[in-house]
């Protein structure tokens, strides 16, 4: 027995078969409409981001004094202003719909009278609840400001 037996081969291969198949990842979200909502959810994320920054902006301004604060105002009732919020509110809500939508899938199981509350009674729960404390909030406000 030879001690150069054990060795490996040292000539090169071709270059085909020395890479495994890699599969292309371009686009690879499009071929099943789960994964398609699951990006579309994904991309309302950075509209929840933007609006955060828009309102931090706002505070700023407001720390500032009067005409800054009336100048954030202006920008925001500008014909841009209103479409920007327009596009944000509708990314806003498909954003809540579908965190209310996975809620059942996230939480432990509810059980009332032995039997577990079902997943469509968990996402309402949450749709009304958020509903009610956006009703109850425009209610203050309209309240306090009057």
């Amino acid at each position: 027995m030879n001690i150069n037996d054990n060795k490996i081969p040292t000539e090169r291969r071709p270059a085909n078969k020395r890479r495994p198949y890699l599969r292309p990842m371009a686009g690879w979200w499009r071929s099943n409409p789960f994964f398609v909502r699951y990006m579309v959810r994904e991309l309302t994320a950075l509209f929840v981001g933007a609006y955060a920054i828009v309102l931090l902006v706002g505070l700023i301004c407001l720390t500032l004094g009067e005409p800054a604060w009336e100048a954030w105002r202006s920008a925001l009732e500008s014909p841009t202003g209103f479409v920007l919020n327009l596009v944000a509110l509708v990314a806003l809500i498909y954003h809540a719909w579908t965190w209310f939508e996975i809620m059942p899938k996230t939480m432990p199981p509810i059980m009332v009278k032995g039997a577990a509350v079902s997943a469509a009674v968990i996402t309402w729960s949450g749709v009304t609840a958020s509903f009610v404390a956006t009703i109850v909030l425009f209610v203050l406000v309209w309240v306090i400001s009057s």
